[in-house]
């Protein structure tokens, strides 16, 4: 059943699904211990977080390094890494962190997923610059936050891919008052009122 739901949205492997199955369970095993995500959409794990992680990576152009930041459960982080591994081999994947327990999580998961990624135990916004071609974060941070994380991360012709709610033309208003940029609106799968803002060109007004 879930193959099916992920292969609706992205023509992944039978090897990747089952990459993403042991992620579901890793996560399972830990969420108790440190509140990777909350119990009650936990419930819903599929669709509620690896289908919207899955489509982060599906509508991002390639790329050869992808930044996620404040990755903590790994979504959207080890989920790109996963299908990474098939479709962009050459991606380099990195996940930014401050939480030390966190941080054990998404290298306990890569792990066991049996894909590469590079875990950074620091703080956004102190940092060094990453110049990543891709940017992500899921669930971190108003998007006025987020551009200023993208203007020290992105290169200058980078991308960031932020998944947001229904409030999401808000924050875009609000943003705009502090930076120009230009966004791409794509609906969620997931969530119909819900999107995912493409973003580049990212410059303070």
């Amino acid at each position: 059943m879930n193959f099916e739901l992920i292969r609706e949205y992205s023509d992944v492997s039978r090897e990747t699904f089952e990459r993403l199955e042991v992620f579901s369970e890793v996560l399972t095993k830990w969420n108790p211990k440190i509140n990777l995500v909350s119990r009650k959409s936990l419930e819903d794990l599929w669709t509620r977080h690896i289908l919207d992680s899955v489509q982060v990576f599906e509508i991002a152009p390639n790329a050869k390094t992808w930044l996620d930041i404040g990755s903590g459960g790994g979504l959207p982080g080890v989920i790109v890494a996963i299908l990474a591994a098939e479709k962009s081999p050459e991606t380099k994947v990195t996940l930014m962190e401050s939480d030390q327990r966190k941080c054990a999580f998404l290298r306990n998961a890569a792990r066991e997923c049996g894909v590469q990624v590079t875990v950074k135990s620091q703080r956004i916004e102190e940092a060094e610059p990453e110049s990543a071609g891709i940017m992500s974060a899921r669930a971190l941070a108003d998007l006025d936050v987020l551009l200023a994380y993208s203007e020290r991360h992105l290169n200058s012709g980078g991308t960031a891919v932020f998944p947001k709610g229904a409030n999401w033309k808000k924050e875009v208003d609000n943003a705009r008052n502090r930076w120009r940029f230009d966004c791409e609106e794509i609906t969620s799968l997931t969530e119909p009122e819900a999107v995912i803002l493409k973003i580049k060109g990212v410059e303070r007004v």
